[in-house]
């Protein structure tokens, strides 16, 4: 096989060590091979990328294993042309294997070529997706939170949740600081309740006739304590990545469009996938890197079920929060296919098969930059009808009848 690249490294990244073997080709198409070793300090990455300089090495590649080949990554990034690849698809086969072969077999693939790249964003979308990834985190420790309270509060026998839609309102926060403050008295809490909530103050009364001790209320104060610190962290990092998005404004603008994306989920729709969809040939490309498509399991002709494929686990989440959404909203496209899937296919399907349909509707927003187009709760039911009778009238032309359709007048 002949070589693509010339002069190649290929890099085996550890947390403590980086093994590169560069490969460089010499008179009659010979190739000489040079291996070092190196710590992962600052001082030997940048020692690293003088050595490759000074080799006239053209091409790393690396495999992306944990977050270890991230470092590596941005010390050698526009210096040379950076191959990172997927450690499954070039994982060595095997028998001796140790760090020396691995860096040498990936050096001879990126020599000739062998390795599919895998998408690596811009710094500044680099930048916005940990941000957003953090702040996903956060309000999942928000949630927990929120349900160890609940939890605690139902161990007092105190129903709170029975009555208030919303136990973490400006009533409920009322009553729990009473609670922790000492007051018993559950006519007292529940004139607390602010709002339409006042309309339930009788039930209110029942509900917080509860038996809460000294450790319940030490418990309860730990854990407002701590929901309060996760939300102020919260609005702190929204302000971060409100900067962050300020170059994407346009494209948020288009997203918030879709049924089922708010600006929260616009913002991670960006740092996941970026902002240039030409990184993709093909919006079938793009749903197999996001792992939102079915696998393929096809042997001897016959074709099993593969369920989704693996792929970027945040993307996944986030269209999964959108189709959430989507579903939900009235007059709607999404709504309307949803619960026609969801007869055949089960919830769960049915959400992920609505998750695609709008990463499809991001895909073709971005590239084309156009704005979301609603089809309309009854678009498939006019479909539906129009192929139905195409198909009675096919069955009527080949039974030997002339067919000719007219709409009644109105």
């Amino acid at each position: 096989m002949d070589a693509i690249v010339e002069n190649c490294c290929g890099l085996d990244v550890h947390q403590k060590t980086v093994v590169a073997c560069v490969i460089i080709t010499g008179e009659r198409r010979r190739a000489k091979r040079e291996v070092r070793t190196f710590r992962t300090v600052m001082k030997d990455l940048l020692a690293l990328r003088d050595w490759l300089a000074s080799l006239g090495v053209t091409h790393v590649g690396m495999e992306s294993t944990g977050v270890y080949w991230v470092p590596v990554f941005r010390v050698l990034e526009g210096r040379f042309e950076l191959v990172v690849g997927n450690a499954t698809h070039i994982k060595n086969v095997p028998g001796r294997k140790t760090d020396v072969k691995d860096s040498e077999w990936i050096a001879d693939l990126v020599r000739h070529g062998l390795i599919r790249r895998s998408f690596v964003p811009p710094p500044a979308i680099r930048e916005l997706r940990d941000l957003t990834r953090y702040r996903r985190k956060l309000v999942q420790d928000q949630s927990r939170e929120r349900n160890r309270i609940q939890k605690l509060l139902e161990t007092a026998n105190i129903k709170l949740k029975n009555v208030a839609s919303d136990v973490f309102g400006a009533s409920g926060r009322a009553m729990l600081r009473a609670i922790v403050d000492g007051v018993d008295d559950p006519t007292a809490l529940a004139r607390m309740a602010k709002g339409v909530l006042r309309n339930k103050i009788p039930e209110l009364i029942d509900a917080l006739e509860g038996r809460c001790e000294a450790h319940h209320r030490l418990l309860l104060a730990l854990e407002l304590r701590h929901l309060e610190e996760i939300e102020r962290t919260i609005a702190e990092l929204d302000t971060y990545i409100d900067a962050k998005l300020a170059p994407y404004e346009s494209e948020i603008a288009l997203l918030v469009g879709i049924p089922g994306v708010n600006r929260v989920l616009a913002a991670s729709l960006i740092a996941e996938l970026g902002a240039d969809m030409s990184i993709f040939p093909s919006v079938r490309h793009c749903a197999a890197w996001a792992g939102i498509c079915p696998g393929n399991n096809e042997s001897g002709g016959k074709r099993r079920h593969a369920g989704t494929r693996k792929g970027n686990v945040h993307l996944v989440t986030t269209l999964v929060q959108a189709a959430t959404g989507a579903k939900r909203t009235r007059n709607c496209y999404y709504r309307d296919k949803f619960w026609r899937l969801r007869a055949r296919r089960g919830d769960m399907r049915a959400t992920v098969a609505i998750a695609h349909k709008i990463l499809v509707a991001v895909f073709h927003m971005l590239r084309d930059r156009v704005p979301f187009k609603e089809l309309g709760p009854d678009y498939l039911a006019k479909r539906n009808d129009a192929r139905a009778a195409l198909g009675l009238v096919r069955r009527l032309e080949a039974a030997g009848f002339l067919v000719k359709l007219e709409r009644p007048p109105t």
